[in-house]
């Protein structure tokens, strides 16, 4: 579960902006879908996050901060040596000039040496600021993980990386020789994590394999997701084919049957259509419904195994009708055991009328060109029953686009 997010310098966010999602145990729950921030906690956040505002307003440099991360911890030592790391500083002289923070705090393992997503559960927090840009190529000023077993009071830290390459770490996380490995090979734009995951440091490799179960549609060091990748995904994964067959019929998308074609060099999807004798392709489907299939896995996968599917403009992807069921999924304990987030950037404005005010979240720019992001259930008098929808086209709430 992620809760609390702090964001500086990244992109259009120029200055801090913190997204803090937890809600008092007295707050309702009418839609299921507020779950504990960790077990045993009175707190809790909700299951769907949903942003709103502007176009350009920066909705999207959130989600992109949390896949960048996710990039970060799990892949950035393969990054290239005296290579840049694929984000961007707030585009102004004196924002290039100074650092980027980016701090997420989440559920994680009492104990942490523990497999993640099992047993008791407390606050991890992990920080992460990157140099200034200027001559030189990009590295870490800081990294730290950082986690409260008791679920309050002071911080303890698990592992730091400061200036480049120096680290530090608590009792017992690294032996010797790991440590003597370490400083051999950390790089001043990588990951610590991500370095010791490929070391076969226990411990950070159960972290990494957390972190993967982020899923996303944002990619930061390519621009799309590839179809051959996901035709061989739904090769591998029969059951997910199954609930998008299910899922087309029930939609009425005029597919009557979706087959995995093997016997070629790479897997095909094929459509049989009603009405139709000839067997269509993927790519002669509508733009609509390709879209609809590339973003189904990252659903599918988190339901399944809990985690986080962070969908970028999810409604352009997804026919209005079926939308508000998706989301409905997320507050199914059936069909969501592992308590698993969505959050998503969103143009219509409609899917206001479907959530509650702690899952929603807007943003708009101030006149720098800075995001400013705020939570729906942190502006004074919002009533839990008022009309959401009426209000934000009124302007009420702010973060809808000027015309003229």
């Amino acid at each position: 579960m992620l809760y609390r997010i702090e964001i500086d310098n990244f992109f259009s966010i120029g200055e801090t902006q913190i997204v803090d999602l937890r809600a008092r145990k007295s707050v309702e729950d009418s839609l299921g879908r507020l779950s504990p921030i960790y077990t045993g906690s009175e707190e809790r956040a909700p299951n769907v996050v949903a942003l709103f505002g502007p176009n350009a307003a920066g909705k999207s440099n959130i989600l992109r901060a949390i896949s960048f991360v996710v990039w970060f911890v799990t892949r950035s030592f393969e990054n290239k040596p005296n290579q840049n790391l694929p984000y961007e500083k707030f585009g102004s002289k004196e924002k290039i000039g100074k650092p980027t923070r980016l701090s997420f705090t989440f559920s994680g393992p009492a104990n942490f040496s523990g497999t993640f997503g099992e047993g008791p559960q407390c606050p991890y927090t992990y920080e992460l600021v990157l140099s200034p840009r200027g001559s030189r190529t990009d590295s870490v000023d800081l990294e730290r993980l950082s986690y409260r077993p008791k679920g309050v009071g002071k911080a303890t830290t698990i592992i730091e990386r400061s200036n480049g390459t120096s680290v530090k770490s608590a009792k017992g996380f690294m032996t010797a020789s790991t440590e003597n490995a370490l400083n051999e090979v950390l790089r001043p734009q990588a990951s610590v994590i991500s370095t010791l995951a490929q070391l076969n440091h226990k411990v950070a490799g159960e972290f990494v394999s957390s972190v993967m179960a982020i899923v996303s549609n944002l990619f930061i060091d390519r621009i799309d997701n590839d179809e051959r990748d996901m035709t061989h995904w739904y090769a591998a994964n029969p059951a997910a084919l199954q609930r998008l067959q299910e899922i087309a019929n029930r939609i009425d998308l005029g597919i009557e049957k979706i087959d995995i074609d093997n016997t070629m060099t790479e897997p095909r999807l094929l459509f049989q259509h009603s009405g139709l004798d000839q067997i269509i392709s993927l790519h002669r489907e509508s733009h609509g419904t390709r879209q609809f299939i590339k973003v189904f896995p990252y659903i599918f996968m988190v339901l399944e195994r809990g985690g986080i599917a962070i969908i970028d403009e999810l409604d352009t992807a997804i026919h209005p009708l079926l939308l508000p069921e998706i989301l409905r999924w997320f507050g199914d304990r059936t069909l969501n055991p592992h308590s698993a987030q969505i959050w998503t950037t969103c143009h219509s404005v409609s899917l206001l009328s479907e959530l509650t005010k702690e899952e929603v979240i807007f943003c708009e720019k101030d006149s720098r060109g800075y995001t400013e992001v705020y939570n729906l259930a942190d502006i004074d008098k919002v009533r839990r029953k008022e009309n959401f929808f009426g209000n934000y086209m009124g302007g009420e709430y702010g973060a809808v686009p000027v015309v003229g």
